[in-house]
């Protein structure tokens, strides 16, 4: 027996993001998925470089912190999340939030494209929870 289903979180930076959140929306909000090029995200995450000593991600996993593993079991049919995140001054800035195993598994297999929904910037502030930020908080910018 597995008992309940644990929350889905992903944590960046001082931002935290609720993947149910994120189902939720996409389900009650349908929408068409986006192509997603496998070899330029995994590059930008860092996926194809895991396996070199001492390397250091900007973003994405540690060499440590991906299971390999579970990655090649994992479904390369259902579409990644790509959230976007307002910051203050610049257009919003696309990140992935779900399904960086699928996208290593996907870069291994020599998969080129993956399905993934795109949340706009509104809809990523609708998944995003402020506890880490402080009351009323919805960017790092400083309060006006």
């Amino acid at each position: 027996m597995t008992g309940p289903r644990q929350p889905q979180w992903f944590h960046f930076g001082p931002w935290v993001f609720s993947i149910d959140a994120a189902e939720a929306l996409i389900a009650t909000t349908p929408r068409d998925t986006r192509s997603l090029d496998v070899m330029t995200w995994a590059t930008a995450y860092g996926l194809t470089r895991l396996d070199e000593p001492h390397r250091i991600n900007l973003i994405g996993p540690t060499s440590t912190g991906l299971n390999r593993t579970y990655a090649m079991t994992t479904n390369l049919t259902k579409p990644l999340i790509v959230a976007h995140l307002d910051v203050t001054g610049h257009p919003p800035s696309p990140l992935l939030i779900d399904g960086t195993h699928r996208l290593y598994r996907a870069w291994r297999e020599h998969v080129p494209r993956l399905p993934a929904y795109l949340l706009t910037a509104e809809e990523t502030r609708q998944i995003q929870d402020t506890t880490l930020l402080g009351p009323g908080r919805t960017s790092i910018a400083p309060p006006a």
